[in-house]
């Protein structure tokens, strides 16, 4: 007998297997095979679907700015970005 082996007594526990419970919805998503040939194919994925879209999406620009401007806002830290655009809204009265 192979060492690597294990018993026939003991159930083979698959170790990619995260025990994971599958939901209704999981199903209804999954793809469906028969006989190896895809019959309907998955809808949608089983990750989380982000942000919500927004009413009023922002829109990506090319803006050229004083490099000093550009350095305060940075040093603030993540978020600069809209830090801008909230300050740019302050002086337009938005």
């Amino acid at each position: 007998m192979n060492p690597n082996t294990k018993p026939a007594s003991e159930p083979w526990i698959d170790p990619d297997d995260d025990d994971i419970e599958w939901t209704d919805d999981m199903f209804r998503r999954a793809a469906i095979y028969k006989g190896g040939k895809l019959v309907r194919p998955a809808d949608g994925t089983l990750t989380k679907p982000g942000r919500p879209k927004s009413a009023d999406p922002k829109q990506q620009v090319t803006l050229r700015l004083d490099s000093a401007v550009l350095e305060k806002f940075r040093a603030t830290g993540p978020g600069w970005q809209s830090r801008i655009n909230a300050e740019l809204r302050k002086v337009l009265g938005l």
